[in-house]
């Protein structure tokens, strides 16, 4: 009887113990739900809580800058292409570029056309009559670009001067010959033609310097030599009523208009 009265009791305990665990269970699952509830209203509310932190503005440019330098490298990097170091630009390349972008707007300066680049032999001297001519000039630039392109890249660039080098200086070697035609273009623009210049010749000047002037074109122009203008075109007619070349012009004029005051009438 006293084993079946205990046993009774734990059940008891046990069942009064669940009961009171559900209440509890049931108010977690609860507040589970509603801290649910609130993310979401929130997240809503606010849909960039989750992203990343936004960075200033100086950061951006830095990323802005170091995208433009490694847009800029043509592989000529250590980096190579696509490398976001800076890559210092050669006396060689920049000249390059100014005789690439010379008349055409459209142009980036990576790429030279066939017009181009028989001006930059012209003016920078590579051209010299004898061992390089216009043929030898256009010859080359045909050989080394490709054949599907009209224009040729820095790397064909250099190559075609170390051709023309090899031909002009042939008493020396390859390495001394490109040394020197890189020294001829280094540093040059192109060089602007078509320019009209003031021609300081015996007979022009003669025939603008007034005071050589006789007769009536001697009478347009005053003693610096300036133009009178329609003073010198026209013959204004006098009607002050004095004769030309009278000494005391204006006098009579003085007189009659005197002041009377201090006069007895």
């Amino acid at each position: 009887m006293g084993t079946a009265e205990s046993t009774k009791r734990k059940e008891k305990l046990a069942n009064q113990d669940t009961a009171q665990r559900e209440p509890n269970s049931c108010t977690n699952m609860a507040d589970q739900k509603d801290n649910i509830d609130d993310f979401k209203v929130q997240t809503a509310k606010h849909p960039n809580m989750t992203s990343a932190p936004l960075r200033p503005h100086s950061e951006h440019s830095k990323d802005r800058a170091s995208k433009r330098l490694s847009t800029e490298s043509n592989g000529t990097s250590d980096g190579g292409v696509g490398s976001s170091t800076p890559v210092e630009i050669t006396a060689l390349e920049e000249s390059f570029r100014r005789f690439a972008i010379h008349g055409d707007t459209r142009a980036t300066g990576k790429e030279m056309h066939g017009k181009n680049w028989s001006k930059l032999c012209k003016d920078c001297g590579v051209i010299d009559g004898k061992n390089i001519t216009l043929t030898d000039v256009d010859i080359v630039f045909s050989k080394v670009k490709k054949k599907s392109c009209r224009t040729i890249t820095f790397d064909e660039f250099k190559v075609a001067l170390g051709e023309l080098a090899r031909k002009k200086y042939k008493d020396k070697t390859g390495e001394e010959a490109e040394a020197e035609v890189f020294q001829l273009i280094e540093g040059k623009s192109p060089v602007i033609s078509g320019v009209t210049k003031a021609v300081a010749s015996p007979t022009v000047s003669r025939l603008t310097d007034t005071t050589k002037f006789t007769g009536s074109h001697k009478e347009r122009f005053d003693e610096t030599g300036r133009g009178k203008g329609k003073a010198g075109r026209v013959d204004i007619v006098d009607t002050s009523g004095y004769v030309s070349g009278y000494k005391h012009q204006g006098s009579y004029e003085k007189k009659v208009t005197k002041p009377t005051a201090g006069r007895p009438v």
